[in-house]
């Protein structure tokens, strides 16, 4: 495989260092475990998942992927993280769900997978590669005309900065320190202008809200911090639904 061009290596570094310990809901990837319910009510909003060709980009140890799996759809999980994808394959064994984990990125496969799947999601990832804006168009291409697209990220907003990088990487200690950098957290309105350009029709945008202390997660009308987008591939004019 040729060397992918859009991937920083520090950021699969840092995430490979927690591959062992990815499914431990008290490790350091406690918060993503926290808003993986919310993830997948906020995407099973569109219909049910059972039977549905779904793909997850920067699909990691395979806690969402897995979750849909779970729920009856055909999934496809892509990630660079070698180390990562073992870990994802080894739990999907032990849980005895069937999910295809591949090494490759989202603009790879959607040369030889464009249009394959229904649904594509990408959670936690824009904001950890260096061109954003090329993931967004490759999950386009991945969804046949009537698909769906779910993204999750970071609002770049001081409300943010506070949250997720003050808070919960210095003095709370939830993810390790590095996980995120400010300047690459992205606004709404920035990811709606790269949906409309990659041909993508917005559908709504909600906060993705996160106690803590609960542990827990909900989708609100505040995309201050956390927030998802819910985009549609429409149909051809004239095609039917």
């Amino acid at each position: 495989m040729n060397e992918p061009v859009n991937v920083d290596a520090a950021e699969i570094a840092r995430f490979q260092a927690t591959a062992s310990r990815w499914w431990d809901p008290a490790g350091e990837m406690r918060p993503l475990h926290d808003l993986n319910p919310a993830r997948l009510g906020y995407v099973e909003r569109s219909g049910a998942l059972a039977g549905q060709r779904i793909v997850d980009v920067g699909c990691g140890g395979g806690l969402l992927a897995e979750a849909m799996a779970a729920r009856g759809a055909s999934v496809t999980g892509l990630d660079l993280a070698s180390e990562l994808l073992q870990v994802a394959r080894l739990h999907a064994m032990e849980s005895g769900v069937a999910v295809d984990y591949r090494l490759e990125a989202a603009e790879q496969h959607a040369i030889k997978h464009a249009g394959a799947y229904d649904l594509a999601t990408c959670m936690e990832m824009l904001e950890h590669v260096p061109d954003p804006r090329s993931v967004v168009a490759a999950l386009a291409e991945l969804v046949r005309p009537g698909g769906q697209v779910f993204v999750s990220t970071i609002n770049r907003t001081p409300r943010a900065y506070l949250h997720a990088v003050v808070g919960a990487e210095y003095l709370l200690r939830l993810l390790p320190r590095g996980t995120h950098t400010y300047d690459k957290f992205i606004r709404p309105s920035e990811l709606a202008g790269w949906g409309k350009a990659a041909g993508l029709e917005l559908l709504d945008v909600a906060g993705l809200d996160y106690d803590p202390f609960a542990r827990t997660a909900g989708i609100t009308g505040d995309a201050r911090v956390n927030y998802l987008v819910h985009f549609r591939k429409p149909q051809p004019a004239g095609a039917r639904a």
